[in-house]
């Protein structure tokens, strides 16, 4: 592995969109490798390293999908931003929802952005590189 490969956990239900989103940041020039939870509870077994994955890699960012089944993604965003070990971890929300609603709970639980799916493929795949840009290149993440 490279020493500055990034990890990003990609928490989808959507098998397809997971796949456009592993599509976009391969088109990057930043190694990044994109694990995928297909709802909150394994999102939080993976951060947590729990079970299956007592061994996986703390993310560098979390994208986090907002209809998930067997635990949402405002539950899974509420129990990141309230645990010690998680809160660093910034979690950026990736959803199809505009309700008002949903975005100012986002903040109020401490997502640090939010931004919605666009509904076109070449959006969707711009709207990952733009990501992938801000939080892995230009930000300053902690160790």
């Amino acid at each position: 592995m490279n020493p500055s490969q990034a990890d990003v956990l990609l928490v989808e239900d959507s098998a397809a969109e997971a796949r456009l989103a592993l599509e976009a940041l391969q088109e990057t020039q930043f190694p990044v490798r994109l694990h995928v939870a297909s709802d909150g509870v394994q999102a939080l077994e993976f951060l947590r390293r729990q079970g299956p994955y007592h061994a996986a890699p703390r993310p560098a960012l979390v994208l986090l999908d907002l209809n998930l089944p067997r635990k949402d993604g405002r539950e899974v965003l509420r129990e990141i931003k309230s645990d010690d070990d998680l809160r660093r971890i910034p979690v950026v929300i990736l959803t199809t929802s505009q309700a008002q609603s949903d975005i100012r709970r986002a903040y109020e639980l401490a997502a640090n952005c939010y931004i919605q799916k666009p509904l076109e493929l070449d959006g969707f795949i711009e709207i990952v590189k733009s990501i992938h840009r801000y939080w892995l290149q230009m930000a300053e993440l902690p160790a």
